[in-house]
């Protein structure tokens, strides 16, 4: 019987060859197909074999999962997607290598190939230096278009747009000693483990879409018709993408791992692509890929904004889920000492994601050089932010605490 990676690359050679994406009945798992074919049927972890595991034996996959999304079954480790935010813990530490993540490419390719509109690559702002130190975002516009994307977006254009949002919500609510404000736009997992299990702190969190959502709500919204696919180095992402007030907003996620994949396939060496440079993010935007990153860009808006504030932003943050959940128990416990707190679940940041391709200092670095070349510090003082809002009938920075529908979300 064939392997999930032998059934996942003959299945994928498939579609870029123009074929059928479904085998000819042979020697593969029914299951292991559907999970190719119709990955928003399946959880993000999908079983490769059957878990030789005893339940009566200590799982240390089960253990692993710091939301309690794993049990164990019949045919082995089952996952709740209702509780599994995609850390990859489990898949990370399977003795037994039974766990994946769960992949859109076929689904996502196909679409790509059978679009009727424009189809739009919105890039996450980990993006420099994943596919060869010499890849350009210029370059790396230009690969994507010869995969069949009509265009690609830094999505930290929109992290500005969202930095700005969280800036004016600070300057608005924080006046107090005592007063807190838990970022609210950026980790899927942060949020997520604030929504699940320290849902008493979700009044201090502003009700914010991420910085990926409100890309592809901006393009539908100026192209009905247009097909967003978000690409990452995260598995949470594509668990936020389902949830159900987000469903058909992103139309598929793909990661780093699966777009370096498809490179490959085709042949296409993006270090060797034309330049194509478009500068429309600022600094604030672009530093969203390291830890830290979102605080120091509120802050540096907040600052923008309001100069004269008495109550100046004292930050706090924590990157990786156990120092992620020992802040937020301390806020829980009592002891507060600041005003701004900033979560990420990854170690590192989005730069540590699991689907990255460079390591962590070294994405950290090249997202610091990219910030630092940035022609703009913050969103107050990037035109292309306000002509964006102009396109979208928001004629101040300060609309976007009135504005319900694009970049603002009920988190409840």
């Amino acid at each position: 019987m064939q392997t999930f990676k032998e059934l996942y690359e003959s299945t994928v050679k498939s579609v870029l060859d123009g074929e059928s994406a479904t085998p000819e009945a042979g020697d593969y798992d029914p299951y292991h197909l559907d999970c190719l074919l119709n990955p928003e049927k399946n959880p993000i972890v999908i079983r490769t074999g059957k878990c030789t595991c005893s339940k009566k034996e200590k799982c240390d996959c089960l253990e692993r999962c710091p939301f309690g999304a794993l049990s164990m079954g019949k045919d082995g480790v089952e996952v709740d997607p209702e509780l599994c935010l995609g850390c990859d813990n489990c898949i990370e530490g399977c003795a037994k290598e039974k766990l994946t993540a769960s992949t859109d490419i076929i689904p996502a390719l196909k679409a790509v190939r059978g679009a009727k509109g424009l189809v739009y690559a919105m890039i996450a702002p980990a993006f420099l230096g994943q596919f060869t130190k010499d890849v350009t975002p210029g370059k790396l516009r230009n690969a994507l278009k010869e995969v069949g994307f009509d265009g690609m977006l830094e999505v930290a254009l929109f992290a500005d747009i969202l930095t700005l949002k969280e800036a004016l919500e600070f300057d608005k609510n924080i006046i107090n000693d005592g007063d807190f404000q838990l970022t609210s736009c950026c980790c899927p997992m942060w949020i997520g483990m604030i929504r699940k299990v320290y849902h008493q702190l979700l009044p201090h969190v502003p009700g914010s879409v991420s910085p990926m959502v409100a890309c592809a709500k901006v393009v539908k919204a100026l192209h009905p018709d247009a097909m967003t696919i978000f690409i990452g180095p995260c598995l949470a992402k594509k668990a936020e993408a389902r949830e159900k007030d987000l469903v058909g907003i992103v139309d598929y996620v793909l990661t780093f791992q699966e777009i370096k994949n498809i490179f490959d396939a085709l042949g296409i060496d993006p270090a060797s692509m034309e330049e194509s440079e478009k500068d429309h993010s600022s600094k604030a935007g672009r530093i969203y890929a390291r830890k830290g990153g979102v605080s120091e860009a509120v802050e540096l808006t907040v600052k923008a904004i309001d100069p004269h504030k008495k109550t100046k932003i004292v930050t706090k943050k924590a990157d990786g889920v156990p120092a992620c959940k020992k802040m937020i128990q301390d806020i829980m416990d009592g002891n507060i000492e600041a005003n701004f707190y900033e979560g990420m679940g990854c170690v590192g940041g989005c730069v540590g994601g699991p689907r990255a391709i460079l390591d962590v200092e070294h994405g950290t670095e090249l997202v610091n050089d990219y910030g630092n070349n940035a022609t703009y510090q913050h969103p107050a003082e990037n035109p292309y932010v306000i002509e964006l809002l102009h396109r979208l009938n928001l004629d101040t920075i300060e609309s976007l605490l009135e504005e319900t529908d694009l970049f603002s979300r009920n988190i409840t």
